[in-house]
């Protein structure tokens, strides 16, 4: 294979910063530009996608569609429900996606992009709305749309003005504007967000409840009041919690008994083997509720510098405990 011509690889550093300095004031001036064009028409978008019974439906060419695949995706995690269909694609079929409830986000900086251009006759059909985002008012896209989002700029941030820069900047601008804009109306919230990122750190600490992480039936460490201290001994060395819970005959604790305290006990010299589990524990334990989120059960730890807490129902029954080992596997820390 033969390899392509490598031109001289000498890099001046301060003609590499001055371009790359020129690139963001171009790319400034760009979004300040379309800032100051904001007006009835993104206003009418915004009110027509939220009017939307169906979905966003996002097309674009070539770096105008990689930034509608971004903007669907942004749409889609906020509230409002999108997908990106690719132009040419919709010409052999994939135009069988759009229905008369949805809204067409269409995104082409000229205008004039031939597979967009083709299929907006059929996309007028269907009779959806219809909003343009184009740097040019007067293109086909203009004047087919119902609604125009300008997203003209003055030049590219490309020194040849060529390459799509400034203007896919201002069109990314615009679509995280609308996002924005329709979270808002929507009353979309942290929770919400959540719901639509299970996976990502967010979701996992306002989804993940302390009964998904906590561990419960023979594996959660308890005793009677009455239980001799080598049982308790015994029982926490077993379920390696480093605590053991105390409970009374209707399974509510009323104590727990942890590592610390049993180095506290030691270094007074006091007899252990005659001592209860009520002798030793520490009365009035720190408790959370199943149905609480894990991360309240991580700020209760923090907050009181305790490394493990029992878990019980709404009747004050013990049903589980956790440690700080546990919520990290589970990354809610």
């Amino acid at each position: 294979m033969t390899e392509p011509p490598v031109r001289d690889a000498h890099v001046d550093p301060q003609e590499v910063l001055r371009l790359a300095a020129q690139t963001f004031d171009i790319e400034a001036r760009a979004l300040l530009g379309v800032k100051a064009r904001l007006g009835d028409g993104f206003v009418a978008a915004v009110r027509a996608m939220l009017a939307c019974r169906g979905r966003v439906v996002v097309m674009g060419m070539g770096k105008s569609g990689h930034v509608g695949r971004k903007i669907a995706a942004t749409l889609a995690s906020t509230g409002t429900p999108a997908l990106f269909v690719h132009p040419a694609e919709a010409s052999h079929g994939d135009l069988g996606m759009v229905t008369p409830a949805d809204v067409v986000l269409a995104i082409s900086n000229s205008g004039e992009s031939d597979e967009l251009a083709a299929i907006l006759p059929a996309i007028k059909r269907l009779g959806v709305v219809l909003l343009g985002m184009t740097g040019r008012a007067d293109s086909t896209l203009a004047r087919h749309a119902d609604i125009v989002l300008d997203s003209a700029v003055d030049e590219e941030a490309c020194p040849l003005n060529l390459a799509p820069t400034a203007s896919t900047t201002a069109q990314m601008a615009l679509g995280d504007a609308l996002a924005v804009a329709l979270l808002d109306a929507r009353g979309f919230a942290a929770d919400d967000f959540a719901r639509s990122h299970p996976g990502g750190a967010l979701g996992r600490k306002l989804l993940t409840h302390v009964r998904d992480v906590m561990r419960t039936g023979d594996a959660i460490p308890q005793v009677a009041p009455h239980t001799g201290f080598t049982d308790t001994m015994r029982e926490m060395t077993k379920k390696g919690l480093g605590a053991t819970a105390v409970v009374d005959e209707d399974g509510r604790p009323i104590g727990i008994f942890t590592d610390g305290d049993l180095r506290r006990l030691v270094e007074t010299g006091a007899d252990l083997r005659a001592l209860s589990a009520r002798d030793v524990m520490h009365a009035n334990p720190r408790l959370v509720r199943d149905d609480a989120l894990a991360v309240e059960a991580a700020d209760l730890m923090e907050r009181h510098r305790i490394t493990s807490v029992l878990v019980v129902d709404a009747q004050g029954r013990l049903v589980g405990a956790l440690n700080s080992n546990d919520l990290m596997r589970a990354k809610v820390i």
